[in-house]
């Protein structure tokens, strides 16, 4: 079985994320949305049709969202099947939540690595 796949994205505190937003799009030109993040498509080996993508997005600096890590910081990874890797995960003693969400945006579920940081995983929908 496959396990990560590619990093699906890449999420962060900001105690002001529309002003953080703003100063990410005027310096580097990330065109920061609504949603409050921005994607970034991409393809490889693995997607020769570039229907994959990367997200990056900020949170409120109290967001609960990263919980129960401490970090200031989370990354989401794609993996191909969500709930045989979280099985797995768990049977090799790894931190899983209970909690998994199912959605047209994909399947996630999330670990905790041994230094209490949080991890999304991510199973994409079909062209994500």
């Amino acid at each position: 079985m496959k396990r990560v796949t590619g990093i699906g994205g890449i999420f962060f505190k900001a105690k002001d994320p529309k002003a953080l937003g703003a100063w990410y799009k005027t310096h580097l030109g990330i065109e920061v949305q609504a949603w409050g993040g921005a994607a970034f498509r991409w393809k490889g080996p693995d997607n020769p049709d570039g229907g994959g993508t990367t997200a990056w997005s900020l949170f409120a600096a109290d967001t609960d969202h990263f919980a129960p890590g401490q970090s200031s910081f989370m990354i989401n990874y794609r993996v191909d099947d969500l709930h045989a890797l979280l099985a797995a995960l768990r049977a090799e003693g790894v931190q899983v939540e209970d909690k998994v969400d199912e959605s047209d945006y994909g399947k996630f579920g999330w670990i905790v690595d041994p230094e209490g940081n949080k991890v999304e995983l991510w199973e994409p929908p079909a062209g994500m």
